[in-house]
Formats: C-alpha cells, structure tokens, sequence
C-alpha cells in the first residue's frame, strides 16, 4: 500500500475505514491548522510549516531552533482529553528526538 501511495494509485476503499489520520501542510506557510475528525476516526494529526525560532537555550542563551506546529483534533467520545494530551506530548518528544 505504502508503495501505491507514493504514485498516487490507491483506491478509495483502501483509504477509508481509518482510526488515525495524518495530514502535512508544511510544503505551505500554515503554521498550524485544526484537523476535523471524519466518521470512525478517532484522532486526527495536523502538522504545519517548519520554521526556524528563537527558544531560551541551557544558561539562558536565545538559540535558533526548528520549530513545527501540531493540532490534535479528537473524538472526545471514544478518548479523554487526559490520553490525547499525552499522545501529543509523546509525539513531540519523539519529534525532538530526531532533531539534529
């Protein structure tokens, strides 16, 4: 599926049916942007444009850092706003793992 994905060839009914969904708009200037959930998901991911920015670095130095905005949208029905945040900080840090 990974394969069709990448040259555009997946049908519609391997498309739908999903829990969790992923959308990137950082080929754009939209720094963040709130997904909406679609029937039978449960969780929705939105990630913005990356950008440089100053942060407070050890010892109180202003460094440039890589800086992405994520929404989570989520069905507060099937999930806790509790769980959902901590989905979203486990991402971050995942995220901040693999800065260089």
């Amino acid at each position: 599926m990974a394969a069709r994905a990448k040259i555009n060839k997946l049908r519609v009914t391997e498309m739908t049916g999903g829990t969790f969904t992923v959308s990137n708009l950082g080929l754009t200037r939209v720094k963040s942007f709130p997904p909406i959930v679609n029937a039978s998901q449960i969780c929705f991911l939105g990630t913005g444009w990356m950008t440089d920015g100053a942060v407070c670095a050890p010892g109180g130095e202003i460094a440039l850092q890589r800086l992405v905005g994520l929404s989570l949208t989520f069905d507060h029905r099937a999930l806790d706003g509790a769980p959902a945040g901590d989905l979203l900080t486990t991402i971050c840090a995942e995220i901040e793992g693999m800065a260089v």
